[in-house]
């Protein structure tokens, strides 16, 4: 059987783990700003609802990620970052219907 070369993996395994750092970076920022942004709705009974939601969802990605980092297992991994694309999927669903509805334009998200 031949042998499998191992040159390249500890490279391999800091630029992963450069990345997960600046991912984590990123999703914290991110976190940040869309609390900053949820301050910015007007605070109608409706404005409210959507606020928790848009903050519970933008903030989780990077608290699910930075938990995924933490892994256990490969599977304890994947599963956390199915997480994390889920919570971004919602707020991205969230930031749309705040243009939608009129209470800030793609703008004012950026």
């Amino acid at each position: 059987m031949p042998k499998m070369s191992t040159k390249g993996k500890g490279r391999d395994r800091k630029n992963n783990k450069e990345f997960a750092k600046q991912l984590e970076k990123r999703t914290k920022k991110f976190a940040v700003r869309i609390i900053q942004l949820s301050a910015k709705l007007p605070n109608t009974p409706e404005a409210k609802v959507v606020r928790y939601q848009m903050t519970k969802a933008g903030t989780s990605v990077g608290a699910d990620y930075h938990e995924s980092n933490r892994a256990r297992s490969k599977a304890d991994f994947r599963n956390k970052i199915d997480i994390c694309e889920t919570e971004a999927s919602e707020t991205q669903y969230w930031l749309e219907m705040i243009v939608e509805v009129g209470w800030l334009t793609r703008e004012d998200l950026k």
